[in-house]
């Protein structure tokens, strides 16, 4: 008795009765990380309604709380890590300093640059997101056998996630780094 193929199958069948030359080795591998990435994504979203957090408000806050204590980044290093541009880093810290969740501090070793710092309660709202985002995670993982996830782990893991030096930057990275410098 044949499965029903998953959608990744499906892509891979359709791709290869339209242009089957374009399949390479990877072709599965980038699909099904593809759909795992967007099945995280939407698990992800799912809990930030009920935190009260839109996604950028969400990154800003990982973002600091990730950073350590005192929980702290200059503006400018929010930006480029989120690939935002300074506007829209701008505004989601405005509404996020509006709701008492970040505060906006002097640089004490450099004049010209601000400090974003979570408040108390923005470490608190990040920690429950943290929480809440990584328990939708383990959903979307829930019936696997630890085993199995050990072992795509390894297996991606032994992808190098940067571009090698000198290597061309995707089109989107590009435009995301230009709209951040403007």
């Amino acid at each position: 008795m044949t499965s029903t193929p998953d959608r990744a199958e499906q892509l891979i069948a359709a791709w290869r009765a339209e242009l089957p030359e374009i399949l390479g080795p990877a072709t599965e591998l980038t699909k099904r990380v593809l759909i795992l990435a967007g099945r995280l994504d939407a698990a992800t979203r799912a809990e930030l309604p009920a935190l009260g957090l839109t996604v950028a408000a969400y990154d800003v806050l990982l973002t600091l709380r990730r950073a350590g204590a005192p929980y702290r980044l200059r503006s400018n290093e929010l930006t480029q890590d989120l690939l935002l541009s300074t506007g829209g880093t701008s505004n989601v810290i405005n509404r996020l300093a509006a709701d008492g969740l970040v505060h906006r501090e002097p640089d004490p070793a450099d004049g010209r640059s601000t400090l974003i710092r979570l408040t108390p309660e923005g470490v608190a709202l990040a920690e429950r997101a943290v929480r809440a985002t990584s328990a939708a995670h383990e959903a979307v993982f829930a019936g696997l056998a630890p085993e199995a996830v050990e072992a795509a782990t390894a297996a991606l893991r032994a992808i190098p996630v940067a571009p090698p030096p000198g290597a061309a930057q995707p089109a989107v990275a590009r435009v995301r780094r230009q709209s951040t410098q403007a």
